[in-house]
């Protein structure tokens, strides 16, 4: 046997496996060979250490529980921060939409400017658009009871939306006349998307309870 295939056959008997070869072949070989019998225990020495050393791994659990942590923190405020942004700008735009309506309907109500051939039912018109504009400028006011008077809107909305197009189909009123309700509409859609926005996405809380609760 050569040094070499002694060598690969201390190896594996090293490693626990079959060394293809006799063991006193080996014992022979090394007892003989200085060279060999020196590979021989350095190779032991390596394998004694491999085995037993005690490799000291550290705990990142908390770290990497504390960065995950923090980075769930990081964007709940940022999507916090982005929602009051976006509610802020809604509830302007509500209330603006709420002062248009009232500045339309007191003129009529306290003057009767405005007022067509037939004044009871403008009068009734404009009261009905007085109360709705207090509807919108209450849902500015207090955004998270904005989907309590959505629905009023929406029946409204769509009311009006299907009354125009009967009422265009027919010929009885032009378009340019219709334009006008889709101020509804579009007031339809700001209150629902503040209604959305002012409340808590898994729960339909407000926002003020999710803070408390996050």
């Amino acid at each position: 046997m050569t040094c070499d295939d002694v060598r690969v056959a201390l190896s594996a008997r090293l490693d626990g496996e079959d060394a293809q070869a006799p063991a006193a072949a080996l014992t022979a070989h090394t007892a003989a060979c200085p060279g060999c019998r020196s590979w021989l225990a350095r190779a032991e020495r390596v394998t004694r250490l491999t085995r037993l050393r005690v490799v000291d791994v550290p705990d990142l659990t908390a770290p990497v529980l504390a960065a995950v942590a923090a980075d769930r923190a990081v964007t709940r405020d940022g999507d916090a921060a982005a929602r009051r942004a976006r509610r802020q700008v809604l509830r302007v735009a509500v209330a603006v939409a709420a002062v248009a309506q009232l500045a339309l309907a007191l003129p009529i109500l306290l003057a009767g400017f405005g007022v067509e051939a037939d004044p009871h039912t403008s009068r009734e018109m404009a009261s009905f658009d007085a109360a709705l504009a207090v509807g919108f400028a209450l849902a500015a006011w207090r955004p998270e009871r904005a989907r309590a008077f959505l629905p009023v809107a929406l029946v409204l909305a769509v009311c009006l939306a299907g009354t125009s197009v009967v009422d265009v189909a027919a010929s009885t009123t032009a378009v340019v006349h219709e334009l006008g309700h889709l101020a509804a509409v579009v007031q339809a859609g700001l209150l629902w998307a503040l209604g959305r926005v002012s409340g808590d996405p898994e729960r339909g809380r407000p926002l003020a309870l999710a803070a408390v609760r996050g």
